[in-house]
């Protein structure tokens, strides 16, 4: 073996090193092609115990042809160094492609490959050697034998490769008629999804919630997501399924995956609720995008740069007043009259003193800490409040109305509410 490095560093190595074997050659070792085909087969089933398989004659044959049409061709090219490699090239993409569909590695079929060309180049040596052929001849079936083993196991690689983007590409129709399913209105049938959530891979969960995120252009959703989402798109927006979204975490545990989009989750649903949730996400978007939502704590301090995620239950009550708007604006309108008829300035500091107090159980202490102003000048506005009113504004029965009506009549006046 020092010879042959000796001779690679010599020069530079040769593409096809078959031309420089002298064609005669060919003769006395294509004979030998059944002999070492049973060699090369018995190497493989003794170094690789993953090819081992005594009890599977087919197998074992299809192996004997590989090895087989593998030295013919390897002894053809000898002989005629332009004969065509189509034929062994299919042999061994398909002995490629069928490994990856049984499930085994790469690793293993490159191994079994190492093995049976060692075998044959000792075997081809040893030949050599009681023919007492130049020792140079020798040295030229080494190079011969290791430009061989690469393109067959190119081949090999190509048909794994091929069957493995195969898989992948039938995985994700799979994961995308899922989606299609439990997204559709009506729901489609229980068993009907999981018949398709089995076929996916996907496990069924309790309860899901669905994302939909602003689009960007070129319409591509986000990448690097955990294998656990559904994603797809829905009305022109990139949208995702998130299961289990009640465990620990929930949908926060997507923020940093989300850098950078803004998006809204829908409130957490059971599997055939799907749509539910998926409206109320695009919904919560739609309100986001028109700045109609109101503001909330912005993010902390070092995450600047993630995800925007609004939860559409964290903004129950601007969504259920969007969705009624006219009616809310009729009704602050008529309830919240005689903010109106104080005037501008006054009516917009009584109302946020009254939304303050309504907050605080009518505690003027908190109220004022609220409105950062003096207990004593919250308690003067309540009297005032208590005086426009011709209705009792501390009664229970009115607080839940009068706390969903303030921000809407404030928003009216051309003041955006506290958060």
């Amino acid at each position: 073996m020092t010879e042959v490095h000796a001779r690679s560093s010599a020069g530079e190595l040769s593409a096809q090193p078959w031309r420089d074997v002298p064609r005669a050659e060919a003769r006395w070792m294509r004979p030998h092609v059944p002999a070492l085909a049973d060699a090369m087969v018995e190497g493989v089933l003794r170094h690789v115990p993953e090819y081992a398989r005594p009890d599977d004659p087919v197998y074992l044959g299809v192996m004997r042809v590989a090895a087989e049409r593998g030295m013919g061709h390897f002894v053809q090219l000898i002989a005629d160094p332009d004969a065509s490699p189509e034929e062994v090239h299919q042999v061994f993409f398909d002995i490629g492609y069928g490994e990856a569909v049984e499930g085994r590695s790469l690793e293993h079929l490159q191994n079994a490959l190492r093995i049976a060309s060692r075998t044959a180049w000792r075997y081809l040596a040893r030949e050599a050697d009681r023919l007492q052929k130049p020792r140079n001849l020798a040295i030229s079936l080494a190079e011969v034998n290791f430009a061989y083993l690469d393109l067959l196991a190119s081949a090999a690689a190509q048909g794994y490769a091929r069957a493995r983007e195969k898989a992948a590409g039938e995985r994700e129709q799979r994961r995308g008629r899922l989606l299609s399913l439990l997204l559709s209105d009506p729901p489609a049938p229980r068993d009907v999804v999981a018949e398709q959530a089995a076929l996916a891979g996907w496990p069924l969960p309790g309860r899901l919630a669905v994302l939909v995120l602003a689009p960007r252009p070129g319409g591509e959703g986000p990448a690097g997501l955990p294998p656990a989402l559904l994603s797809g798109q829905d009305r022109g927006r990139p949208c995702l399924v998130v299961p289990d979204p009640d465990r620990p975490g929930g949908a926060d545990r997507l923020t940093a995956t989300l850098a950078g989009w803004t998006g809204a989750a829908g409130p957490p649903v059971p599997v055939d609720r799907a749509g539910v949730s998926l409206h109320w996400a695009h919904r919560t978007l739609d309100l986001m995008t028109e700045g109609r939502l109101g503001r909330r704590p912005g993010p902390a301090k070092g995450r600047a740069r993630a995800g925007v995620l609004v939860h559409a239950d964290r903004h129950l009550p601007d969504l259920l007043l969007q969705e009624c708007r006219t009616l809310a604006e009729a009704a602050a309108g008529r309830r919240l009259a005689p903010l109106t008829e104080v005037g501008p300035h006054r009516g917009v500091r009584l109302a946020l003193t009254l939304l303050e107090l309504l907050r605080h159980g009518f505690n003027a202490t908190d109220a004022a800490e609220a409105l950062r102003v003096h207990p004593q000048t919250v308690r003067y506005r309540l009297a005032q409040l208590q005086e426009i009113f011709d209705y009792d504004i501390e009664d229970p029965a009115l607080r839940l109305e009068l706390m969903l009506l303030l921000p809407v009549w404030l928003r009216d006046a051309g003041h955006e509410p506290p958060p």
